[in-house]
């Protein structure tokens, strides 16, 4: 069987599933048309990789490869996967997963593949819409993030892909510019593609969030340099909505992840510049101090982890010594106690409450030239 449609001529097994895909996204409803995808897909997937991937004939692939991109394929089976039977969405997934990681034999030593260059350069409409499949009004709950998720993580550890996402500031009727053509300098307004990440883990079923929150988490980790520079040209509006749609989400589970993130955000080397920006911002500390004061134990955890930032930092913005100021004795009673059944099992956390503590209570305000003496005699009572 798998020889039969592997020497089926590629021109008809090409056409054959365009058409299929064509009448599919004119009749998402359609019963027939969905059961026709549904054995059409995993055919061009066995003509295409074989039973297994490694016996992939990198000629034959080749050919595959660009009588696809020719005729548009990557688009229309990213445009109906919402809309596939299981076995049809399944063999897309694994077809799209196979074509973005694939390089020809001797292939010049971009770090792009054939398809990625594609799509980043001739069509960032297959990257949008991937990123659509986390949209409500275009996912299948608990199916289709699953496996466009799956396609698009692939994709982002390119880094052309990652940059198309941070700055397609295109709308879905509209046609997406490549990223050659576009300004990384100034800053955006909200309304472009990476941002509707905030909107969509937000409000989505449980385990469509978490699978947007992990391709999020790609997305500004994976090449840090990128995402740097990217997060300080957009570095109010980025925390504005980091705060507000995770950090301080209903969502347990959004919450303590994007606090845990935030915390290994700032102290990557790659994001100083991040973070000495992050911790000037005294509002940025008071959403950290009301975290320690969680009902959840984890998210007090999580929280200790950028709240320390804060009082390590040597050049504290006078906004920040002023609140720390303020709070000086009920941090120095309050920490102590804070986790306390951390101490004994977990070293490093105890080792660095006691240096906030420390840190914490030799604070003085300039203004009092007593106060140091004030505030040591209380902690050592």
């Amino acid at each position: 069987m798998a020889f039969l449609f592997r020497s089926k001529p590629k021109s008809d097994l090409v056409k054959t599933t365009k058409d299929l895909l064509i009448t599919l996204l004119q009749e998402p409803t359609s019963t027939k048309a969905k059961q026709d995808t549904a054995t059409t897909l995993p055919a061009l997937k066995l003509a295409l990789i074989g039973p297994e991937e490694h016996d992939v004939d990198s000629e034959a692939t080749e050919k595959w490869v660009t009588a696809l991109m020719s005729q548009d394929m990557l688009f229309l089976i990213v445009r109906s996967m919402g809309y596939m039977e299981i076995n049809g969405f399944v063999a897309a997934q694994k077809i799209l997963s196979f074509l973005i990681r694939w390089k020809p034999t001797n292939y010049p030593g971009s770090t792009d593949t054939p398809v990625v260059k594609h799509m980043s350069d001739v069509r960032p409409e297959i990257i949008y819409w991937l990123c659509r499949g986390y949209d409500s009004n275009t996912a299948i709950p608990n199916r289709l993030p699953s496996h466009s998720g799956k396609v698009l993580r692939e994709a982002i550890k390119f880094e052309t892909v990652t940059l198309t996402i941070l700055y397609n500031q295109s709308y879905a009727d509209e046609e997406h510019a490549s990223i050659k053509g576009v300004d990384m300098n100034g800053e955006q307004n909200g309304e472009g593609l990476f941002w509707q990440f905030f909107e969509w883990i937000n409000t989505q079923t449980f385990e469509v969030a978490a699978d947007c929150f992990n391709t999020f988490k790609d997305i500004i980790t994976l090449h840090k340099q990128a995402a740097a520079r990217f997060i300080m040209a957009n570095f109010d509006l980025f925390f504005s909505k980091y705060h507000e749609k995770l950090v301080l989400s209903n969502s347990y589970v959004t919450k303590r992840q994007s606090i845990k993130l935030l915390g290994e955000i700032l102290l990557d080397r790659a994001n100083y510049e991040i973070m000495m920006k992050y911790v000037e911002r005294g509002e940025y500390l008071k959403i950290c101090m009301t975290l320690l004061k969680d009902d959840r134990k984890m998210v007090q955890y999580e929280g200790f982890h950028v709240f320390k930032v804060f009082v390590a930092n040597p050049q504290k913005s006078d906004e920040v010594v002023k609140i720390l100021l303020k709070n000086q004795s009920r941090l120095i009673r309050f920490l102590p106690t804070f986790l306390a059944d951390r101490n004994d099992e977990d070293e490093q956390f105890r080792d660095e409450k006691n240096f906030l503590i420390r840190t914490i209570s030799v604070m003085a305000d300039e203004k009092d030239p007593f106060a140091f003496i004030h505030r040591n005699s209380e902690v050592t009572k």
